[in-house]
């Protein structure tokens, strides 16, 4: 989820002080960056939280490129 990085960096903090507040792992919390996983709905509404996003946003279909 790209712009998680954005909202992440417009926070400044670190992938591991995210990772900390939510009580995941630094690897697990940079998979869920890169779209690699989805967190759990419960891992996800503590990033909401912890990040003050609408943590359903993991969960909302991938729109498709027009050709």
């Amino acid at each position: 989820m790209k712009d998680l990085v954005e909202i992440r960096k417009n926070r400044k903090l670190t992938q591991q002080e995210v990772a900390d507040l939510v009580d995941v792992s630094r690897q697990a919390y940079s998979s869920y960056e890169t779209g690699i996983r989805r967190p759990s709905p419960e891992v996800a509404m503590r990033l909401g939280a912890a990040l003050d996003f609408d943590w359903t946003r993991f969960y909302e279909p991938k729109k498709e490129a027009i050709k």
